[in-house]
């Protein structure tokens, strides 16, 4: 009979203590509502008012849900959460979750509505991040910003819009991402970043030391300056030999009306790049679509004697942008350039709308070791498909490219700073391929930018 009790009593004990360990285990729900109060427990039915209350209750395995409403506050991420145990702050419901900057002060400084500063495993979703403006040259507001070595970050579904600076050299980020330190496994996917007044800054920007990162079915539009930034050499990571961003893909994201012409930092230029790789490595820029923009898609370095490296753009549609569709190489000899990159099967279509002689393939300064296959390009009222106006062009391929001919329209093409009005001598100039054609492509619909091959088109044999 002893025996008997004391194997109930060990069971009870084992069933108590699996139940506490269970309990251990499970995440954590923390709420958060403009009707709350911060000496609440933090339940759904006794939620926190502020957001700064929510962070400093929140530990790793929680998940902050915050209700419907407008927040006039700034977000600070204050602690990590681990692999099996993330911190979340998401919009409760699916509400309309709003942070602003209306009454945000001190702006001297750079200044986020949302900071993860050296935090790991966070994701940020689904919250609507506006109005924060500055006057002043030396402090620079940011929508979203992730610095130090913050890893394994998703910033998702979010909107940022109205960051502004109105200083004439100021600064602005609509999401910006700085490693000091080395970050890893950053994603930022499904956001909407519009209505940016920049200065000399980027709306999305990634840059330092970030090894391993995705940006992909973003909408970006309506900013003065560079939409998706990619930068590496300009002294942000505390390590020299690793201050550059590499091992990406930016992929499926929509790219619309970024031009930095009228903005103050830069007058009557148009010089913003829908993508820009500005001396990153190891990136595929696929899938995207980008148009109204001053330049499509731009890879190089702005620092001499560095490069962009081993980029791969492929499969975009480019077109009606102000300066060129594609450009790769430094705009001037005290530039870096690209090496080792690849262009293959995208559509460029209308480029130079203004008339600025970037054609649709704009090839500068130091670029070597590059392909460019399988693309389709259409030239717009300058009739200029590939502009090279530098000799500094070596060891590049030109391959099985589709020059689209047009009834009643003359081509032109200038290689190493000499034009050609005749496909025969670029094509023996530039050492294209015997593939290398010039004929109508065929697209669906072009009026509509449906640029699907006809089943009947000739150029699916050249580029497939």
């Amino acid at each position: 009979m002893k025996k008997v009790i004391l194997y109930l009593l060990a069971a009870a004990i084992l069933l108590v203590y699996a139940f506490h360990a269970k309990d251990s285990t499970q995440d954590k729900a923390i709420y958060v509502a403009t009707n709350g109060n911060d000496q609440n427990n933090g339940t759904k039915s006794k939620p926190f008012r502020t957001l700064k209350k929510a962070a400093s209750e929140a530990r790793a395995g929680t998940t902050v849900y915050i209700k419907e409403g407008i927040y006039n506050e700034r977000l600070i991420v204050r602690y990590s959460g681990t692999k099996l145990k993330p911190i979340t702050f998401k919009a409760y419901n699916q509400g309309k979750v709003v942070l602003t900057g209306e009454d945000v002060k001190n702006l001297e400084e750079d200044t986020s509505l949302v900071n993860i500063d050296n935090k790991n495993h966070i994701t940020i979703s689904g919250l609507i991040i506006q109005d924060l403006t500055t006057k002043l040259t030396n402090g620079t507001v940011i929508g979203m910003y992730v610095t130090g070595s913050s890893s394994h970050i998703t910033l998702e579904n979010n909107v940022v819009r109205k960051i502004e600076t109105h200083a004439e050299d100021g600064n602005a980020h609509g999401i910006a991402i700085y490693g000091t330190g080395r970050m890893k496994d950053i994603h930022i996917i499904n956001n909407t970043i519009e209505d940016l007044k920049l200065g000399w800054s980027e709306s999305l920007v990634l840059n330092g030391n970030i090894d391993g990162f995705n940006v992909e079915n973003n909408v970006v539009r309506r900013n003065d300056n560079i939409g998706i930034d990619l930068i590496g050499h300009e002294g942000i990571s505390n390590d020299p030999k690793a201050d550059y961003v590499r091992n990406g893909i930016v992929k499926n994201n929509e790219v619309y009306e970024i031009s930095s012409y009228g903005n103050p930092a830069y007058g009557e230029e148009y010089s913003a790049g829908g993508i820009y790789v500005d001396g990153g490595k190891s990136i595929t820029i696929n899938k995207n679509t980008i148009y109204n923009c001053d330049i499509g898609i731009e890879a190089t370095s702005e620092h001499a004697k560095q490069y962009a490296d081993k980029i791969q753009i492929k499969d975009n549609i480019v077109y009606n942008n102000h300066y060129s569709g594609i450009s790769i190489g430094g705009y001037d000899e005290n530039r870096g350039g690209t090496i080792n990159s690849s262009i293959t099967k995208n559509i460029i279509y209308r480029n130079d709308t203004k008339g600025l002689a970037g054609g649709q393939l704009l090839l500068q300064h130091d670029i070597k070791n590059n392909v460019i296959e399988r693309n389709i390009l259409t030239a717009g009222s300058s009739r200029i498909f590939i502009a090279n106006y530098f000799s500094t062009n070596h060891e590049n391929v030109l391959r099985r490219n589709v020059f689209h001919k047009e009834k009643g329209k003359t081509g032109l093409w200038v290689w190493k700073e000499e034009e050609f009005t005749s496909f025969h001598d670029f094509k023996l100039n530039s050492t294209s391929d015997t593939q290398s054609s010039y004929l109508d492509p065929m697209f669906e619909n072009e009026t509509n930018y449906d640029f699907r091959l006809k089943i009947e088109s000739p150029a699916k044999k050249i580029i497939e």
